[in-house]
């Protein structure tokens, strides 16, 4: 989450100078990481941000960077989760001409780009097991071979990952290494959610309206005291990504300057998770249930219709699902659900979602099966 306009990176970038006060918020917490940050930022060592989606990880990254006595060199990002396994290991490491195919030119990786600077890795805890030995061994050894090279290259990069995942849960679960989490978890920033600071959704409100207001051409007054009043007591799930893009909504609305309680969406005014947010509810049979089995269920018709709305295409069905590509792909995998060709998702998909007992039309219910579990609807 990112509350001042971040150019993307190119190598041609030029440093910027830091900010006066990037992370907005006076509340305790919001003290405390400021103080943490400004310790942290004069040490080499690896950080590990974490916290809710929408908390500012990316921000907290930045502060970090630009208060370090790096902060004349490059601040380099990528998604872990936003590029499939392929071909985040060249971007990462680069590689050399001829190193796979498409590959006409050789091309540098972040990490030399990176070199002398700070590189960001956003949503660490997605990377595949494979590009996790050999982040390890960057960590350790500060040297890595670009793709298709046996030539060693040498960086001075000071790495920076975040997560909104529970990593301690997934060293447990086998899906991230244990070597590497620790080697990450030097210096942990732990960033709280906005439900956890107190006061602090005023200020983002009104700097948010100062802000779309002028992006706009569209001053903003303000809010009005029943507005900023249910504003208070809204629980804010997304967390500071929400609050900045309920504001841009409010102000592309608004049509006199000031923000009243009858502008605000139902879900806000009631206190109440958004329609999209909600979690369906479901009983617990007298008899008790095989969590692990409904669970699967659930999944499998989720990955089923996803799969039959996108026609089979992996990508949009990931995307349907909220997932990263790679990680579905490897979801089908594990599932030997890979070979369903499009052709065959759409004339079967339906049949397989029925033989399920999912429907695409009713809420969840009372009834059971056979064995004597909900039916599920999605």
């Amino acid at each position: 989450m990112q509350l001042e306009i971040a150019q993307p990176f190119s190598q041609t970038s030029q440093p910027q100078a830091a900010p006066a006060n990037p992370l907005i918020g006076n509340s305790a917490r919001m003290q405390v990481v400021r103080a943490l940050i400004a310790k942290l930022a004069n040490s080499k060592s690896t950080v590990l941000i974490t916290g809710e989606s929408g908390t500012g990880k990316e921000l907290a990254a930045r502060a970090i960077h630009e208060s370090s006595p790096r902060r004349g060199e490059s601040f380099v990002p990528i998604n872990c989760g936003a590029i499939p396994e392929e071909l985040l290991e060249s971007e990462l490491f680069g590689h050399v001409r001829g190193a796979f195919t498409g590959a006409v030119n050789a091309r540098q990786g972040r990490f030399q780009l990176a070199n002398g600077g700070t590189l960001f890795l956003d949503e660490i805890g997605e990377m595949s097991p494979k590009l996790q030995v050999k982040l390890l061994r960057v960590l350790q050894e500060r040297q890595f071979e670009p793709v298709g090279s046996d030539h060693t290259v040498q960086v001075d990069v000071r790495v920076v990952a975040a997560t909104n995942r529970d990593l301690q849960v997934a060293v447990r679960e086998g899906k991230f290494r244990e070597d590497l989490y620790y080697r990450l978890n030097v210096l942990p920033l732990e960033l709280p959610s906005l439900r956890a600071r107190d006061g602090d959704t005023a200020l983002l409100i009104r700097y948010f309206l100062k802000l779309h207001g002028r992006r706009k051409g569209k001053p903003i007054l303000g809010v009005d005291p029943a507005a900023m009043a249910l504003l208070g007591r809204y629980d804010w799930p997304g967390n500071v990504r929400e609050v900045e893009n309920l504001v841009e909504r409010l102000v592309v609305l608004n049509e006199d300057g000031v923000i009243r309680a009858g502008d605000l969406p139902d879900y806000v005014a009631t206190n109440s998770v958004p329609h999209h947010q909600k979690t369906a509810e479901v009983s617990l049979p007298h008899q008790g249930v095989d969590l692990d089995n409904f669970l699967e269920r659930i999944e499998n018709g989720f990955i089923q219709q996803a799969l039959v709305r996108s026609c089979g295409n992996k990508t949009l069905a990931a995307e349907l699902l909220k997932l990263n590509r790679t990680t579905f792909i490897e979801r089908l995998r594990k599932k030997a659900m890979l070979q369903l060709t499009r052709r065959a998702v759409a004339a079967d998909g339906l049949a397989k979602i029925a033989g399920n007992g999912f429907s695409s039309a009713e809420p969840f219910s009372d009834r059971r099966d056979a064995a004597g579990m909900p039916f599920l609807a999605i």
